[in-house]
């Protein structure tokens, strides 16, 4: 489960020139002592554990985790069921994680020089400044694709300049 991310006009291209990563439901996190409930840490989120795996409340404030329903959570969010704005949240909730595909610096040179027309048929495209696509086929710009990535508190650099999807 997750959604990818692209530079518009090059949905499912995993080559790390436009696939820009992959934001995952990453389980219970406390946000106000920025640390995951995984025992086994960030890398552990997405190994498949059981709930033996995790900690019932954070470690370190003792904070127990807000009820969330599918139309507040991470989860409800990657299944379609949480359509509310995407923001940072507080205390011990769900999050999601991103995984990065992109360069830092391809992803800057993007930003600064967003595409008008589609690399496909060289047909403008409506609205260029929604350069970020998922794959979906929803639009973004950069302000949208920023809030998104405020609900990712886990963020993994380990695949950056990799094919993945």
């Amino acid at each position: 489960m997750g959604t990818n991310y692209y530079l518009r006009g090059h949905l499912f291209d995993d080559s790390p020139d436009f696939h820009i990563g992959k934001k995952s439901a990453a389980g219970l996190y406390c946000w106000d002592c920025g640390l995951t409930l995984c025992k086994a840490g960030g890398y552990g989120i997405h190994q498949g554990r059981g709930a033996d795996d995790w900690h019932k409340i954070c470690p370190k404030c003792h904070k127990a985790p807000t009820e969330e329903n599918l139309a507040q959570s991470a989860a409800g969010r990657e299944l379609g069921f949480n359509k509310g704005p995407y923001q940072r949240k507080t205390g011990v909730a769900s999050c999601s994680s991103f995984r990065w595909a992109m360069k830092p610096s391809a992803f800057e040179n993007a930003r600064a020089k967003p595409r008008l027309f589609c690399p496909c048929c060289n047909a403008p495209f409506e609205a260029p400044e929604k350069f970020i696509e998922n794959e979906y086929g929803e639009l973004f710009t950069l302000e949208e694709f920023e809030a998104i990535l405020k609900e990712c508190p886990v963020v993994f650099l380990d695949s950056v300049g990799t094919q993945f999807s």
